[in-house]
């Protein structure tokens, strides 16, 4: 009788805890969202907003193949 007793207590408890892992979501957002880009005399630059930090990004890139992506310019929205 303790045997099923036991047996019981340990199915309930791996049921509740698959049901507890699977209600589990993962919030799956773009980290930082396109808003417009523009380019000037062979420099463009692109802006994206960070929704999760409320901050707009500014990258900018040249026009020479050695130029690399500088993203370091930020602003937090108010």
């Amino acid at each position: 009788m303790i045997k099923i007793v036991g047996l019981l207590l340990v199915a309930a408890i791996a049921t509740y805890g698959l049901h507890a892992f699977a209600q589990m979501r993962a919030d799956v957002r773009p980290a930082m969202a396109p808003i417009g880009s523009s380019s000037s005399n062979g420099v463009s630059f692109a802006w994206f907003y960070d929704s999760t930090e409320r901050t707009v990004v500014v990258c900018r890139i040249g026009q020479a193949p050695g130029d690399s992506v500088d993203c370091k310019a930020k602003t937090t929205l108010q």
